[in-house]
């Protein structure tokens, strides 16, 4: 067996609408295609002894024990890799439990699809899937234990911190998008121009001036006693020889820590000797040059929370620690704790599992102690300086209980320290009187505090700390998206997804867009190429400046990534042929069909799905939609389109020549078609059908038909506005176009606006592409020869697409002269020489189609040809102006 490509998908996909998280495997079973488990000796057994958690899966007979009893009853290793791979995620603490194993179309070869969490740990899930399996076939052994060790460090390594995650899940109750923008914690919430973004618990509002000076204690500590907030007393150091005269005048005991630490990083409490206080003094220097020599507050450690300067949250916590029983040694003692099934590895449980670290060492020392001493009964013995949950501390809910007093300090540091987001550590006694009368103080302000102790208590009520980060961020309930228009189609989804954004750029919206030709920022070409994927559509939505994406959405990127956001406030179908079959396990239009339903099936519900009623696949789609939906069609009489406005639906058709919004029977003219350049004073029926769907698009979208009209009267094909998309150039005697059609429906579509044109002679120069299926290959060129005088086929070796482009070159040849008109087919196998051969044979009144990818190249080549035969020269009388005496002396004439 063999793995042969592995990816992610991250969005709406053709596996499933709601499960965005998806890992693709393409695999080949070999020879075990004809050995189903069954027929393997020993191989379910072993299976079942290694995971016996399995006995839970339930597979397709719905109840536990499902999947074993297919196992035993025999099914193939491709079912068998995908259930082990959403098991050994559960294992290993991550949620998995959607799966689906299909044939590719090919002997042997699947398609195995899971979800999982964290991506990484989700292509490790399915390689040492394939690996447990591979090894239990051939009866060897397998470490389970290192496989599911490696799946926990990587989960921990990838995935976002409890604090990050509780304000992303937040927001996503909220129907608030987001996007993760490193592999840290930065992530951007909201789209376009409401975006905003968060880094932990730091947030696009928070300010620096507030990071910076909570993050040095001692200038922290100086405007907290400017203003009359309770702090320990104590000194700043920088050299050791200050050290001992600055711990006479505080005296023991002591806090040592660094001005510019975090976390208890190089802190030291209850510091009693001097002995302690300078080997405190060198850890703080570790991680900073100046140290903070204070008083040790004897209390507890409380931890206030403040969010948009109210009062949020408070914790009481305790440091990790363990209690003697007079038998047990301290190691034993960790051990039990760790075994309280709260506690887990790094954030995945309520409590983090204590480590003997190099601090904990440090204390065992300070007391004589080793891991292997036995503490007396009930004596408690700390483990660790600081109560951070992450180094297995606890935690008590204690916020019903502060004090107002307390509560009025509270939001006022928030104030004096200037965050937005405020941890505020505080030592006392308790938080239920007044810290000023109990002798309590402040210890310092944290800019980014954790929220991980109280959303999840050890003992009390979890707080929801979240939600008012989202209300600062987002309020009045804004969900930050911006409006999204999703194109999809066989063809013209490039046409109308650059019609739509011109008409939304007409209405005044700042677009972002994205099309097979590039991605446009304002009508900035930011990026060239095929850019019709997902992570397109997200450099759009990642984009601070627009407030509008249209987004052309191609079959490739929808098979390789899913779509590039979750929903959408229209999805257009243009149309759907038998293009593209035979790749990516997509063998049949009915398949195919489904792939381009992603785009309508992932509107909101109060959005429209857009779609051609004069294409049965696209109309078909209409069944399995949530949303309202919209139709267009070239006829006016369509009965489908008649049965869905009578039924008080929207439509736009061609009616009398005019472009028509039928709105519940009321009809709507917007233009006639004369009058819109795209279309070609209407001869170009196929454009005629993209601007229906893009004037259908804009209007349920709630664009007036005043706008309406002038985007359709200012959109000119061209070079700039439609480049590879019937732009013609005028030469004296011809005229060439450049188009990027490139399978059947196209040709046919293209060859018949041509006929139109009542040219004398017509001649197109063509290739192939190496993504099609010979039967379209021919059929391409078989409509060339059906349609134009003279075809000349060229050698395209830049999208072979790993073909041989003799071979495919071949193939055009043989369809264009398989048409029984017998059209006058040649063969010049570079393509700048069909192209010059074509011009410098030109008839008069002819048209030349240049059939290419090469839009820019071939534009600038035409534009040149154009200077370098125009020879304009102006006489004086062109630019001098006539008088009126002129006038009246020739009159006089």
């Amino acid at each position: 067996m063999k793995i042969l490509e592995l990816r992610a998908l991250k969005g709406p996909n053709y596996w499933s609408n709601r499960r965005h998280k998806l890992i693709l495997m393409h695999i080949d079973i070999e020879d075990m295609e004809h050995r189903p488990s069954s027929t393997v000796s020993g191989f379910p057994e072993r299976l079942a002894s290694l995971l016996p958690s399995l006995h839970q899966h339930r597979c397709s007979r719905g109840y536990e024990g499902g999947f074993f009893e297919r196992l035993y009853e025999g099914t193939y290793m491709a079912h068998i890799i995908e259930h082990v791979a959403i098991e050994l995620q559960i294992l290993a603490g991550m949620k998995s439990g959607f799966g689906r194993a299909r044939g590719y179309g090919e002997d042997g070869v699947y398609i195995v699809v899971f979800d999982y969490q964290e991506e990484r740990a989700g292509f490790y899930a399915a390689q040492a899937a394939f690996d447990l399996i591979e090894a239990l076939i051939a009866g060897e052994p397998f470490d389970l234990d290192q496989t599911l060790r490696k799946l926990r460090e990587i989960r921990e390594e990838e995935r976002l911190g409890p604090s990050t995650a509780s304000i992303i899940d937040e927001a996503a109750k909220r129907n608030i998008p987001f996007i993760r923008l490193n592999d840290y914690s930065l992530v951007q919430l909201g789209w376009g121009v409401h975006q905003q973004r968060i880094q932990a618990t730091i947030t696009g509002k928070t300010s620096s001036i507030g990071l910076e000076i909570a993050s040095d204690k001692q200038m922290t500590k100086n405007l907290l006693q400017q203003g009359g907030i309770p702090v320990p007393f104590g000194y700043q150091v920088a050299f050791t020889d200050e050290l001992r005269s600055v711990i006479e005048a505080v005296g023991f005991p002591l806090v040592i820590k660094p001005v510019d630490g975090n976390q208890g990083k190089g802190a030291t409490i209850n510091i009693k000797t001097m002995e302690e206080a300078e080997l405190a003094f060198s850890e703080a220097r570790e991680w900073s040059d100046d140290v903070l020599v204070e008083k040790y507050i004897r209390g507890f450690d409380f931890r206030m929370l403040v969010i948009n300067n109210t009062f949020t949250a408070a914790a009481k916590r305790t440091p990790a620690h363990v209690t003697g029983d007079g038998r047990s040694t301290i190691r034993e003692l960790i051990d039990r704790v760790n075994a309280d099934p709260r506690r887990g590895y790094g954030h995945e449980k309520m409590l983090t599992e204590i480590k003997v670290d190099k601090m904990t060492l440090h204390i065992l020392q300070q007391h004589d102690l080793t891991t292997e001493s036995v503490l007396p009964k009930g004596k408690v013995l700390y483990l660790k300086n600081t109560a951070n949950l992450s180094t297995g501390g606890t935690s008590e809910d204690v916020t019903d209980t502060v004090h107002s007093w307390n509560i009025f300090m509270a939001e006022r540091i928030s104030k004096i320290i200037d965050l937005d987001i405020c941890g505020i550590d505080v030592m006392a006694p308790n938080l239920s009187e007044s810290i000023s009368e109990t002798g309590g103080a402040v210890l310092e302000v944290n800019g980014a505090p954790g929220f991980r102790m109280h959303l999840e208590p050890t003992i009390g009520q979890p707080r929801a700390v979240a939600s008012p980060v989202i209300d600062m961020l987002f309020p009045e309930r804004n969900t930050g998206r911006i409006p999204i228009i999703s194109v999809t189609g066989t063809n013209g989804k490039t046409t109308v997804t650059r019609l739509t954004a011109h008409i939304m750029k007409t209405e005044g919206h700042k677009v972002g867009y994205t099309t097979t030709d590039g991605i446009y920022i304002q009508n900035r070409l930011l990026y060239k190429g095929d850019c019709s994927g997902p992570e397109s559509a997200r450099f759009v939505l990642r984009d601070p400046t627009i407030n509008y994406a249209v987004l052309e959405t191609a079959r490739g990127g929808m098979l390789r990534s899913g779509l590039g956001y979750d929903l959408a406030d229209v999805g257009v179908i243009t149309n759907v042929t038998d293009d593209h079959l035979g790749l990516e396990g997509i063998h049949t239009i009915e398949q195919m069909t489904r792939v381009k339903s992603i785009v309508a099936e992932n509107v909101y519900p109060d959005g429209f799905a857009v779609l051609n009623a004069d294409d049965d696949r696209a109309y078909g789609m209409m069944k399995d939609l949530s949303s309202r939906v919209a139709l267009f069609s070239l006829n006016p009489d369509n009965e489908r389109v008649l049965e869905h406005c009578n039924s008080g639906g929207i439509a736009a058709v061609c009616e009398n020549g005019y472009i028509t919004i039928n709105q519940a029977g009321w009809n709507i003219r917007v233009e006639n078609v004369i009058n819109i350049p795209l279309t070609f004073d209407g001869r170009a029926a196929f454009q005629v059908q993209n601007v229906l769907a893009a004037v259908l698009t804009a209007f349920v979208q709630g664009v007036k038909i005043e706008e309406l009209r002038t985007g359709l009267q200012t959109f000119i094909p061209s070079g700039a506005q439609t480049p590879g998309r019937v732009n013609f150039f005028e030469f004296d005697r011809y005229k060439v176009m450049i188009d990027y059609a490139h399978n059947p429906a196209s040709m046919d579509a293209i060859g018949r606006f041509v006929n139109e044109l009542d040219a004398g002679y017509t001649v197109c120069t063509i290739a192939g592409n190496g993504d099609r299926r010979d039967q379209d290959l021919k059929a391409y060129a078989w409509l060339a020869a059906e349609h134009f005088d003279e075809v000349i086929v060229w050698e395209d070796t830049e999208y072979a697409r790993g073909r041989d482009s003799l071979e495919i070159m071949n193939l055009i040849y043989e369809g264009a002269v398989s048409n029984p008109k017998k059209r006058k087919v040649h063969i010049i196998r570079r393509e700048d020489d069909a192209i010059e051969y074509a011009l410098n044979h030109v008839q008069p009144n002819s048209i030349i189609c240049l059939f290419t990818g090469r839009i820019e190249a071939l534009t600038r080549m035409l534009n040149r040809r154009k200077e370098n035969m125009t020879d304009l020269q102006y006489k004086p009388e062109d630019f001098t102006l006539i008088s009126l005496a002129s006038i009246e002396k020739q009159t006089s004439k």
